[in-house]
């Protein structure tokens, strides 16, 4: 396909940019002049009025697609940097100037718009996917992400910040600016010892804690305990029960969504045997949040493993301030569980999750 542009040349006249080529293009003057003409009902000459309206229609073609400044409109129309700003605005007020945005953006924002009015949600951004690789899709919900955290990080009222686990919501963190904000306080809903006594790579909310210069809370355990017995020990805790009952007073709550299937992460990491993926998959899961393990209906399921689980327990439907950051085709079915199933109310994810979250959505 060539390339095409018009615009307006430093003498005035309008000019059109094919394949890198200049033309002259008296018809496209032509266009706008009978635009103004039209507006006015001039049938002649035209007047002094018609003859501004078509200075504003070049002031306004300069500014919107020639990107040119109003310092440039000036020297290029011979008048001043004051008159230039008026002519836009009057183009702008005119009708001279139609805006269309046709960029992936503009699909995303009706994307995010159907997403929360089909699960009740009070944020929602959706990034572009279409022929992105799953690295660069991570990359921009994790930059998106960073923008929704930080509405709320920049508060100057102290905060609660409840904050789960797992590798986006890191990549989420590191993309945050630092904010001087001691006043707020990051809690852990998730265990960051291994059940080897190491800490785990992905202590979210540590890293969170050092961009706000604030307080954190660690949850004392691991994210299973090695029995039922064990886990009776870390939850009875006097620490753990202080960390778990800050964590249900948070104003926020920033989790991830996980899947499951062989090679998920906490299958890599080892938290969960490649048995157990068998049986859970059996069991039609197809997610996890904060190793609570939810359907492909959206329903918690149960198991085993429910008995060694020391992490701050969660419930659909609840009014809590709940956002996911989660993206990338293999968390689609993870991703519309947690939807269907109300466990979020906020969640910042990629163009093709939200086109087969809303496809399923409709054909349930």
């Amino acid at each position: 396909m060539p390339f095409f542009i018009a615009s307006l040349s430093n003498t005035g006249q309008f000019v059109c940019v094919i394949d890198h080529k200049k033309y002259n293009c008296p018809l496209i003057e032509h266009v706008f002049t009978l635009n103004c003409l039209k507006r006015n009902g001039a049938n002649g000459a035209m007047s002094k009025y018609n003859r501004k309206l078509d200075q504003a229609a070049r002031a306004a073609w300069m500014y919107y697609v020639a990107g040119e400044t109003q310092h440039d409109i000036a020297d290029k129309l011979g008048v001043s940097r004051q008159v230039a700003q008026r002519l836009v605005a009057l183009a702008t007020e005119q009708g001279l100037v139609n805006v269309t945005i046709s960029h992936p953006v503009a699909d995303c924002m009706t994307l995010a718009e159907q997403l929360k009015g089909r699960f009740a949600l009070s944020v929602c951004q959706v990034v572009p996917s279409d022929g992105v690789d799953n690295m660069a899709i991570q990359s921009m919900i994790a930059i998106a992400g960073a923008e929704v955290m930080a509405q709320t990080l920049r508060q100057t009222m102290p905060l609660i910040i409840a904050v789960g686990s797992g590798r986006t919501l890191q990549a989420t963190i590191k993309e945050l600016p630092e904010f001087d904000r001691p006043q707020h306080s990051c809690v852990s809903l998730i265990g960051a010892i291994a059940n080897d006594g190491s800490c785990t790579r992905y202590d979210v909310p540590l890293r969170m804690a050092e961009k706000t210069q604030g307080r954190y809370f660690i949850l004392p355990a691991p994210l299973y305990a090695d029995s039922a017995d064990d886990r009776a020990l870390w939850c009875n805790h006097r620490i753990y029960r202080t960390v778990t009952e800050k964590a249900e007073q948070a104003d926020v709550t920033f989790i991830g969504i996980g899947h499951i299937a062989m090679g998920c992460p906490l299958n890599v990491d080892g938290f969960i045997t490649e048995q157990q993926v068998l049986t859970l998959k059996q069991h039609h899961v197809v997610g996890e949040m904060l190793g609570h393990f939810i359907g492909e209906d959206g329903e918690r399921v149960s198991s085993d493993l429910d008995a060694c689980l020391t992490s701050v327990a969660i419930t659909p439907r609840t009014a809590r301030n709940i956002i996911a950051f989660s993206g990338g085709e293999e968390k689609h079915r993870a991703i519309a569980a947690a939807l269907q199933g109300r466990w979020i109310n906020g969640l910042v994810t990629d163009e093709a999750t939200a086109r087969a979250v809303l496809a399923w959505s409709s054909s349930a």
